[in-house]
């Protein structure tokens, strides 16, 4: 699978409105597309679907550290890839989904951008009408003043108004009284009319300018909107960009981590079956040796009985026949953490499965954790969880490192085995006796380790028990 390249971005903030939207509108389907691509190459996991964000994180990255652990006696970088392989595709459903969202915030920036820039349009088209409009005012404003102007010359060439000298001497040029005050009547009524014109043409413009200005205080409002409607969109795109880089990144990593897995697969799957072959024989080893101080125990307690017996019978006592004293509690052993209740036990014990989407190397759905791990700073005290005699110290050749072995014994009919793991160094010597809570190492990351860490693992009667019910 090849990640595909990313969009380009806006480059020219000065195009126009309708032709920035034009280009980003097909972007847009190009991402769209990215992401359909991109989603039916990915790989889905059953996390990526959990309710909270930060629960599904953290259930991510228990997940990738339980395969880095069931992979800690093979190969350190080996563990990691496969762990990194698990982490990338559970991330993957999270970063699609992140990146559709992003998109979908680009598409609603769109559509806003567009809609303001449909009210601008309005605008302008109702700006443009109202100035028309004022421009006929304006003109029917004049034409009417100049109607008044010509009603009174007219009215003064035709005699005007008589005045009360005229009248007195008859002077009317030729009319008569009447004619000469019917003219004056009409002229004025008709001016009275043209300056009632005059006045509501003067209402319409007044008002009209009113509108104008109310027309340009939206036209620049809007488009101070739709310029932080355009700054939204470029964020928005811009961070669907980054969304998009993150998924072709985790494309990438799943698929070269997913190739080189495979690759390595027989490889590792060898290497598995030489450590198992080595801790079987490890396992072997405390079986037969737990075994013997199992059956020694028991034959000295038939023998410590014989000899009671054997005294009674000489004191003239009544005994019964033997019987084999039965296994008491394991707790009998005192067994202590092997570090400060500080020190968080980061892997327990028990059937670990292959998570869906990786590789089953073990060829069974997954493997058995013998042990819990301790996520112990490297340098850390190692302490002797009860007494007894170690009988293995320093480096071993089965994937742990520097090790330290230690047999308990045997307390009411059980035998018990400690084991301690990837150490930097031991502080104890094979046939030394230890006491419960003394030093014997150092905790570290040697063997196929990927990390500061001590693997602790307890035997009883010859069989892994989980650690926790004996602590």
């Amino acid at each position: 699978m090849t990640p595909m390249a990313p969009r380009p971005l806006r480059k020219s903030p000065r195009q126009s409105l309708r032709h920035r939207l034009v280009g980003r509108r097909s972007r847009m389907i190009s991402a769209t597309l990215a992401l359909v691509l991109a989603g039916s190459m990915g790989a889905s996991s059953p996390m990526a679907v959990a309710g909270d964000l930060e629960d599904q994180q953290a259930a991510l990255r228990d997940e990738a550290a339980r395969v880095q652990h069931s992979l800690e006696f093979v190969d350190g970088k080996i563990a990691q890839a496969a762990a990194d392989l698990v982490l990338y595709q559970g991330q993957l459903p999270g970063a699609q989904q992140a990146l559709l969202d992003a998109q979908g915030r680009v598409a609603g920036a769109v559509q806003e951008v567009q809609a303001l820039a449909a009210r601008v349009d309005l605008a302008q088209q109702n700006k443009a009408k109202i100035t028309q409009q004022l421009d006929s005012d304006k003109r029917k404003i004049a034409d009417t003043r100049k109607l008044i102007g010509q009603i009174a010359t007219q009215a003064y060439k035709s005699g005007g108004v008589p005045s009360n000298l005229s009248l007195f001497f008859g002077s009317n040029q030729g009319s008569s009284l009447t004619d000469t005050i019917d003219l004056a009547d009409q002229a004025l009524r008709s001016q009275n009319s043209a300056m009632d014109k005059l006045t509501q043409q003067s209402a319409t413009n007044v008002n009209a300018q009113a509108r104008l200005a109310a027309v340009e205080a939206e036209i620049t409002d809007l488009k101070a909107k739709a310029d932080a409607a355009l700054a939204r969109e470029k964020a928005a795109r811009d961070e669907a960009e980054a969304k998009k880089a993150a998924v072709d990144k985790l494309i990438a990593d799943t698929t070269r981590l997913d190739a080189q897995l495979q690759a390595a697969k027989p490889g590792i799957q060898s290497q598995l079956a030489k450590v198992k072959a080595q801790q079987d024989a490890v396992a072997a080893e405390i079986v037969e040796r737990d075994r013997k101080l199992r059956e020694a125990w028991l034959a000295e307690q038939r023998r410590i009985a014989e000899a009671a017996a054997a005294a009674a019978r000489a004191r003239g006592q009544a005994t019964q026949p033997y019987v084999p004293p039965a296994q008491g509690s394991p707790s009998a052993f005192g067994l202590q953490h092997p570090f400060p209740g500080n020190i968080p036990i980061t892997s327990g014990f028990g059937w670990r499965p292959t998570p869906p989407g990786t590789i089953d190397f073990y060829g069974q759905g997954g493997y058995m954790h013998t042990g819990i791990d301790f996520g112990a700073p490297c340098g850390t005290a190692v302490y002797a969880a009860a007494a007894g005699t170690v009988f293995s110290a320093g480096w071993a050749n089965d994937g742990g490192g520097n090790n330290v072995k230690i047999s308990h014994g045997v307390v009411q009919g059980n035998s018990l085995t400690t084991i301690y793991y990837h150490n930097t160094s031991v502080a104890v010597s094979v046939g030394q006796h230890v006491n419960r809570g003394q030093l014997i190492a150092y905790s570290g990351t040697t063997g196929n380790s990927t990390g500061c860490h001590s693997h602790f693992e307890t035997w009883l009667n010859g069989r892994a028990v989980d650690p926790m019910n004996l602590l």
